[in-house]
């Protein structure tokens, strides 16, 4: 997984959709349905940590985006 887009597409194939009209919010959510599919061994241990690094990656832009 290279992108935000990976992951949607990810999640996708499991079909889980998730927007509720706060970004930051969908990617908390998004990072419950990861550990999900992890803790469901769907997803390995290297997927499962690119997964997490994206996610708190945009995280922490749209943070200091907001901040500014």
């Amino acid at each position: 997984m290279k992108s935000m887009i990976d992951i949607y597409d990810l999640l996708k194939q499991y079909g889980t959709f998730i927007y509720t009209g706060d970004r930051i919010g969908d990617l908390f959510l998004i990072e419950d349905e990861v550990r999900e599919l992890y803790k469901a061994q769907v997803l390995d241990v290297k997927e499962f940590q690119s997964a997490m690094l994206i996610i708190r990656q945009e995280v922490t832009k749209l943070e200091t985006q907001k901040n500014i």
